[in-house]
């Protein structure tokens, strides 16, 4: 069965009238999964995330094909114009919080699922992962990834559904959060100069301008894709009241980190050029990427020529598939995520579908096995 442009649209304005802020996605979750089981999928529930499965029965000798894509979203910024859930159709837009990041995504893969192609019915097992709360801490996917390891299921390929403008991302920029810890000490403020006390938050903002000089120039590895590691100071915290001089001083350091420096590396280097402490937080979210003649990119790419390889400095569930051909693509664009008045096309919902499909026919024909497709290229 194949849905109607009309009935993908109701489909993905639903699930932007279904609040899903991270924590709270429990019925858009269960608004999926009803949807899918209305059209004849087997639906389960793993670990509050919904898995359907479609194509040729599971564990079979075909290969295993995983579509990842999240139902949960950041909450309302400020700024909105429209009404957030209300998921308006203006012209060929459709607005709301989720619309772009990634719910488009998510009902454009729930129709090439319900449509998946005859062709490809008994050429490959499909599983359909919608997960929860991946806008935090990628919870669901991680949940699903261990389930499917403990049930011996390993996919051939997978599939990450965020808004690329449906280019394909072959790389992926990791996480690493540290933690810039810097000492002075406690003194009346009046008297500070006069007693030569160390103020936290001085010394902090040298470290940061260290830092920052650091990453100027040509210090670290260069990725081919992902360029260099990134470090950005996002939260600072210090000081116990206005007349005290601060004994400690902290900054949140959010760096983006790339498959040839190791994130132990990264720590070093910043280390080097600083006088305060540097912990780390996080960094469970590593880099990733794909050879671009993996069967699957060759795939991709025969679905949608005129898509651009690239690699991408945001995050998403493409971390947990490391060591698997693994691409991010999807409806949308990335700069419309996490802003108000958020919006996808109904074109761009509809080329989203459609290029899925597309992609699931080629892995068919292909059998996923890189000599089978470079054959065919």
């Amino acid at each position: 069965m194949t849905l109607s442009r009309a009935e993908l649209v109701q489909l993905h304005r639903d699930l932007v009238r279904t609040p899903s802020v991270s924590g709270e996605e429990g019925d858009a979750i269960a608004l999926a999964a009803g949807f899918l089981e209305s059209h004849g999928l087997a639906v389960e529930r793993i670990g509050g995330s919904a898995f359907a499965w479609a194509g040729a029965p599971v564990g079979s000798d075909l290969p295993f094909v995983l579509f990842d894509s999240h139902l949960d979203t950041v909450p309302v910024c400020p700024g909105w114009t429209r009404a957030p859930f209300a998921a308006d159709l203006e012209g060929e837009r459709i607005f709301g919080l989720g619309a772009n990041d990634a719910k488009a995504a998510v009902a454009a893969m729930i129709a090439s699922a319900i449509a998946l192609p005859h062709a490809a019915r008994g050429e490959l097992t499909l599983g359909l992962a919608l997960v929860r709360d991946e806008e935090r801490r990628s919870a669901g996917t991680e949940e699903i990834v261990a389930e499917l390891a403990r049930r011996g299921l390993a996919p051939a390929a997978v599939v990450v559904g965020e808004p690329t403008r449906l280019d394909i991302a072959i790389a992926q920029k990791g996480l690493l959060v540290l933690e810039l810890v810097a000492k002075g000490e406690a003194a009346h403020a009046a008297h500070a100069r006069t007693l030569g006390a160390r103020n936290a938050v001085t010394e902090l903002a040298r470290d940061l301008l260290a830092i920052e000089a650091l990453l100027a120039g040509p210090s670290g590895p260069v990725d081919r894709l992902l360029g260099a590691a990134t470090v950005e100071p996002t939260m600072l915290s210090g000081g116990t009241a206005r007349n005290v001089v601060p004994a400690e001083a902290r900054a949140v350091l959010d760096c983006r980190t790339v498959p040839n420096e190791p994130p132990q590396a990264l720590r070093a280097r910043l280390a080097g050029v600083v006088a305060g402490e540097v912990v780390v937080l996080s960094e469970r979210l590593r880099p990733v990427a794909t050879d671009a003649a993996a069967g699957l990119v060759l795939c991709a790419r025969r679905a949608r020529p005129e898509a651009r390889l690239y690699g991408s400095a945001t995050l998403s569930d493409m971390t947990f598939f490391a060591g698997r051909q693994a691409i991010k693509v999807g409806p949308g664009e990335s700069a419309r995520s996490h802003r108000p008045d958020e919006f996808v096309t109904v074109d761009e919902l509809a080329a989203g579908a459609a290029f899925y499909g597309r992609l699931l026919e080629e892995l068919a024909i292909a059998g996923i096995a890189a000599s089978a497709v470079e054959a065919r290229a």
